[in-house]
């Protein structure tokens, strides 16, 4: 990103309407007594790892499959100063691009604590690479949603941000995404997501609200990851890997060669790459 300057995502005014949470008093800009600076800096001394920058391009991989190709092909190496008491990061090049990825951070709350350590840690842009569920019909699976707003279905964004029925990526990021993605194989479309804490209580009648909402998909981290975006004045892109009809036919949660890592890998570049290019950087 160019200089100073900071964009992430953006949450929508607190309308309060009929059915939303109640607005909790919290005060949003107050800081926290715990920091993940000082989570980090206990971790490292218990551990005895050194303070060693993480790359400025960090991936969110919930499922593993980045992580696994990473040390099984070879291509990648573990982060000699990555902290962090749950996860590990590997470290793996992509269209010349250096990623730190971290696995298996399921979640809105797991995916938020991450994301605070990354960007503390040196991370500049997050990019979150998600499986899904289809609500929306737009194509069959295996295609890819860009993640343009993410209704808050959970309850991590409520601890950033003032209720609001949607979180949303940055226009900003948004815009200089457009066309970033046209060369891949596999398609990438812009829409909206539902975010749930509760994959097994997606019942018919949630499901047909979802349509109502008009999203395309059914995931659990991006409406928190902008929330924290947005508060934190943070980078972070979220994209969901469409991969399943939420298993009520048979073939599904197939996402291709090397279980998708190569067109996650490949995402994630072409997201840096016209990020930084198109900011001037």
């Amino acid at each position: 990103m160019a200089g100073n300057e900071r964009l992430g995502g953006v949450i929508e005014p607190s309308v309060n309407p009929a059915g939303s949470k109640p607005d909790s008093g919290r005060d949003y800009l107050a800081p926290s007594v715990f920091q993940p600076e000082s989570v980090l800096r206990e971790a490292r001394r218990q551990k005895g790892l050194p303070s060693v920058p993480v790359p400025d391009v960090c991936l969110l991989d919930p499922d593993g499959d980045v992580v696994r190709y990473a040390k099984e092909s070879g291509r990648g190496s573990r982060h000699p100063g990555w902290a962090c008491y749950h996860t590990e990061m590997w470290v793996i090049e992509s269209e010349g691009i250096e990623i730190g990825v971290v696995g298996m951070a399921v979640g809105a709350p797991f995916a938020v604590l991450v994301a605070e350590q990354l960007a503390v840690s040196g991370a500049k842009l997050t990019i979150s690479v998600t499986s899904a569920g289809r609500i929306a019909p737009v194509a069959e699976p295996p295609y890819f949603v860009l993640i343009d707003r993410a209704r808050r279905d959970e309850g991590t964004s409520d601890h950033y941000a003032p209720p609001a029925e949607w979180s949303r990526l940055d226009p900003t990021l948004l815009r200089r995404l457009e066309g970033a993605f046209d060369s891949l194989d596999e398609p990438v479309v812009t829409g909206s997501a539902w975010t749930t804490d509760a994959p097994y209580r997606e019942t018919a009648q949630a499901l047909r609200q979802a349509e109502e909402w008009g999203v395309l998909c059914v995931e659990m981290e991006a409406a928190a990851l902008y929330a924290y975006a947005s508060t934190r004045h943070r980078d972070v892109v979220c994209l969901a890997h469409i991969t399943n009809t939420l298993a009520v036919e048979g073939d599904d949660f197939e996402k291709g060669t090397e279980n998708g890592a190569l067109e996650a890998l490949a995402l994630t570049s072409l997201a840096a790459r016209a990020l930084r290019s198109r900011s001037g950087a």
